[in-house]
């Protein structure tokens, strides 16, 4: 077991992973000396992560090469989200090794495993598998999964589990924001505060959870606040789509010209084609030429 001191260590790097704040989490990680096998391994599985999350696989990938084989999962998160990837390939193989059983025992695999379902909205296989995590991240991304399939009932026991475990932790007080935020009503405010909270204590907020904040500030009638976050977010990380989709819904109910909110959804459209969004968009789009096809004017023009 890691020694406390060791895992001390650790505290900033997590925290800064956990808001989103990914580069802040590789200065953090590249600045710690461990003296445990265990946390060196964690500490490389967030550094890891960090570049995932920014894009930067190639980096992931090299450095691969020669570590340690319990960290070998994340290379499949680097295959499955690189552009042009063969995203179906990859679910086989997943689908392959969960069903062998002998990596389920590796926290890396399952996050990685988790997340690939997740972004493929099989959400009932991401819970198969995170079923019985004791890890304060895969219980809060339980949680994630259940807010997802609209089972708040079930999140809030979720939360009641990591409260028991840490209460305090950066990632009950999200986990709370979201089911807040999920939830409407008077659980808007206490999301709203739950970010600005976090944004305090740590600093600058990513993608993630300024998107959280942002739609509980736009929740509460506050747009110039809720485009103040997001627009401060998209500076540090500009390439999530996440921040392109607030900005458009704020810039729509602020003072702004119109095509201001249309140059955001242009871009959200244009750069970001497989989001789920995106994807909603363009059907329906495609539904309203398909139905005013059918009508033709009576009276010329």
């Amino acid at each position: 077991m890691a020694r406390q001191q060791d895992v001390d260590k650790l505290f900033h790097v997590k925290n800064a992973f956990y808001v989103g704040n990914y580069q802040q989490a590789i200065n953090d990680a590249q600045h710690v000396v461990c003296s445990s096998p265990l946390v060196t391994l964690e500490r490389d599985a967030f550094l890891y992560r960090s570049y995932i999350a920014q894009g930067n696989y190639r980096i992931v990938l090299q450095e691969l090469k020669t570590a340690d084989p319990l960290l070998q999962p994340l290379k499949t998160l680097v295959d499955y989200l690189s552009p042009g990837a063969n995203k179906p390939a990859v679910v086989s193989d997943i689908d392959a090794r969960v069903a062998k059983g002998t990596e389920l025992s590796n926290d890396i695999f399952i996050i990685v495993a988790a997340t690939i379902y997740y972004h493929e909205d099989n959400y009932e296989a991401a819970l198969k598998i995170l079923h019985g995590a004791e890890s304060l991240e895969l219980r809060a991304f339980t949680l994630q999964c259940l807010l997802a399939m609209n089972r708040p009932d079930l999140a809030s026991k979720q939360l009641k589990l990591l409260q028991d475990i840490e209460d305090d932790a950066t990632l009950t007080q999200l986990a709370q924001a979201w089911l807040n935020l999920s939830q409407g009503g008077p659980g808007v405010q206490d999301a709203h505060y739950s970010i600005m909270e976090l944004a305090e204590r740590l600093g600058a907020l990513g993608a993630g959870p300024a998107a959280v904040g942002a739609a509980a500030a736009a929740s509460r009638g506050m747009w110039e606040e809720a485009e103040q976050m997001l627009t401060e977010a998209q500076t540090r990380t500009p390439q999530q789509p996440e921040l392109l989709l607030g900005l458009t819904v704020t810039a729509a109910h602020s003072s702004k010209p119109p095509e201001v909110s249309a140059r955001y959804l242009a871009q959200l459209i244009d750069s970001y084609p497989e989001h789920p969004f995106t994807r909603e968009y363009t059907a329906k789009q495609n539904e309203l030429k398909r139905l005013a096809a059918q009508y033709q004017p009576t009276v010329a023009s």
